[in-house]
């Protein structure tokens, strides 16, 4: 079996090094000692998630339940762990936090100081380690000998790089073979680069494009063969139950067999989206889905299609796939699209979509094909924005890269109506080396608490902060918080009774939720 602490110990040399070759070597060296049961949840863990996907735990969590630091003995294992956490996971009724509590603090009272912090990173998504799906794949292929294209195509196809992993270590180039596009098997969706805005990603497509309203709902991949539909989430989980709607949508399509892509949301009487937090209520309920159905109905709109009968579609042209989708759905359930190559029509095709509620417009070259799992420059997202003037309220400590330096940011507002400081959420993108040095000498200077991953401090400093929304949240004293939020700048020219406050915050959220 393998030992935790051998992960973590690849998991710090991935993070310290800069150099992809180098990453690469080290997640491929561990790998190939890694107890072949334990490969796909080394593969995860060192790709910053856990194989059970959410499990409920979150900050208020960890916090109350982490023992403060200990020297314990190295004994977990990788199966300990997935085995622990599979627990919490499927932990559900009355009790449940108590239970998922106390199965955390056992697991917690077994680990290291150094095992702990991982963990606690790991479980609450901020294991910034840079060992992302793209590096994992070439490290997969070094650890068995196989062509990184021919483990790149088996991942988009079996639904990730974690999901094969264990086909490539065991029968390399012919344990992967038999991942092929198939019906019931889902593809990692292909993703999209953002752009600044509609000028930039426009210039950097170069001539035609096309431009589709970005919705700001669940990613859904439909697979249909007659009247047998699968649906899955964009990490590749079968959330069928959850959506009758879609369901009986791809039983109508008038082809044997299909995959196609897409986003569910839930609409209002005039069109306008709710929150996303309200459509992806309907795909948390295993039960009372027709009371869900009928109070919160979702829609469906799909952009892709991956394969249509027998034919595979994800090496042709977009346009050739935008074809095919056109045949075997009606206009009402594909996303709202224009082609063209004039900057100012996808402008004012980007005004539409944002008047409308939703959150910009993908640009998407017409000539690309689909590169399931991907990051690809072929699809670009332009998000509307807004920006606060926020106050800093504390600093987490950084790993990898940044260790050593204040990174992650917590952001507030000042409530008039109290005088207390409202945290609003957390960021740490948009920071340089530079920036990250001054204000971990800054912050410091100004601490008032701190524990041991963060540091609090007197709400002096003010930094303008750029966002696309807010949403109803109930982490947060507030009941709001920030989505996607990054630092723009500081703002030395401004005190902290210059920056925003509450009243505004709450007048954007209004305004959000007035134009849905």
């Amino acid at each position: 079996m393998t030992s935790l602490t051998a992960l973590v110990e690849t998991s710090e040399r991935v993070a310290a090094d800069s150099s992809r070759r180098a990453k690469t070597a080290h997640i491929a060296q561990f790998l190939r000692g890694t107890a072949r049961e334990e490969v796909q949840i080394a593969v995860a863990y060192l790709s910053g998630y856990t194989r059970q996907g959410k499990t409920g735990i979150g900050y208020a969590t960890l916090r109350d339940t982490r023992p403060t630091a200990h020297e314990a003995i190295a004994t977990l294992t990788l199966g300990d762990v997935d085995a622990t956490l599979g627990q919490i996971a499927t932990t559900g009724g009355a009790g449940s936090a108590g239970r998922k509590a106390t199965l955390l603090a056992e697991l917690f009272a077994r680990a290291t100081p150094r095992e702990a912090d991982f963990l606690a990173r790991l479980l609450i998504g901020e294991l910034r380690q840079g060992a992302l799906e793209g590096l994992m794949i070439d490290a997969v292929a070094a650890a068995a000998g196989v062509a990184p294209a021919i483990v790149r195509r088996a991942a988009m196809a079996g639904g990730g790089i974690a999901v094969v992993a264990v086909a490539a270590m065991e029968s390399g180039a012919e344990g992967l073979s038999r991942y092929g596009i198939a019906l019931f098997q889902p593809l990692a969706p292909m993703l999209a680069q953002p752009a600044d805005d509609i000028d930039d990603a426009m210039a950097r497509i170069g001539g035609e494009a096309a431009i589709e309203w970005k919705l700001d709902g669940a990613r859904v991949q439909v697979h249909k063969r007659a009247d047998d539909v699968r649906i899955y989430s964009r990490t590749g989980n079968d959330v069928t139950p959850a959506a009758p709607e879609i369901v009986e949508l791809a039983r109508a399509i008038p082809a044997a067999s299909a995959i196609i892509d897409g986003e569910a949301i839930v609409l209002n009487a005039s069109g306008a989206p709710y929150p996303f937090q309200e459509t992806m209520s309907r795909f948390g309920r295993a039960q009372d889905i027709e009371a869900m159905r009928a109070r919160m109905p979702l829609s469906a709109f799909f952009f892709d299609c991956l394969r249509r009968d027998d034919e595979d579609l994800v090496a042709l042209p977009a346009q050739a796939r935008y074809e095919a989708l056109a045949h075997l759905l009606p206009a009402s359930n594909i996303t709202p699209r224009i082609v063209t190559s004039v900057v100012g029509e996808a402008r004012e095709f980007y005004e539409d979509a944002t008047s409308r509620g939703h959150e910009g417009v993908m640009v998407k070259a017409i000539d690309a094909a689909y590169d399931p799992g991907s990051r690809s420059a072929a699809w670009l997202k332009v998000k509307r924005s807004h920006t606060l003037d926020l106050v800093v309220l504390a600093a987490e400590w950084g790993h990898g890269r940044r260790r050593g330096w204040l990174s992650n940011l917590h952001l507030g507002a000042l409530d008039p109506a109290t005088g207390e400081y409202v945290m609003l959420g957390k960021t740490f993108k948009g920071m340089t080396d530079a920036i990250l040095a001054w204000q971990t000498e800054e912050l410091q200077k100004r601490e008032i608490a701190r524990d041991d991953w963060t540091v609090y401090v007197r709400p002096e400093l003010v930094v303008e902060v750029t966002f696309n929304d807010l949403q109803q949240s109930s982490r947060y004293p507030g009941g709001l918080a920030l989505r996607f939020a990054r630092i723009k700048g500081y703002r030395p020219d401004k005190r902290a009774v210059d920056a925003d406050t509450m009243e505004t915050v709450r007048a954007i959220f209004a305004a959000q939720a007035a134009s849905t």
